[in-house]
């Protein structure tokens, strides 16, 4: 049996400022953009007329992050601590830890943490929140 990561879904509340932080700040490059079929989506998530939007996005190594705008049913936001059950957090590999954090701080975004080096030596790491409150942990190996 082969199985593979395919994607990170993240649910927006505002899909303009989800492409900001995640292409235009971080260098993601749009893959696709579709309004999804309704009745498609309606059965394999279990919905009633929903509406969706969906942009693909792929970094240069081919990653994919999808962000799903829904219209219909709207969702609520919620607010996750990082040791709560259930996903926690994604992963970003980055070459400049220090780059990043001083571009994103440009950008107001909110940070867990600083650049800070473990304690083998081998990675540096910070951990901060997209738009929508997505926790990411940042990677520099080193």
């Amino acid at each position: 049996m082969s199985i593979n990561l395919r994607h990170i879904g993240i649910v927006t509340e505002n899909l303009e400022k989800s492409l900001k932080f995640y292409k235009d700040i971080l260098g993601f490059k749009i893959k696709t953009e579709s309004f999804e079929d309704r009745n498609f989506i309606d059965h394999i998530l279990n919905l009633k007329k929903s509406s969706l939007i969906t942009v693909k996005l792929v970094d240069e190594k081919g990653g994919i992050i999808e962000l799903l705008k829904y219209d219909n049913p709207r969702g609520k936001p919620i607010k996750r601590e990082i040791n709560d059950l259930g996903l926690s957090h994604f992963a970003l590999t980055v070459d400049n830890l220090e780059d990043v954090y001083v571009k994103l701080k440009d950008n107001n975004i909110e940070f867990i943490s600083s650049p800070t080096l473990s304690p083998d030596s081998k990675v540096k790491v910070c951990f901060c929140y997209d738009t929508d409150g997505i926790v990411i942990e940042l990677v520099e190996h080193v």
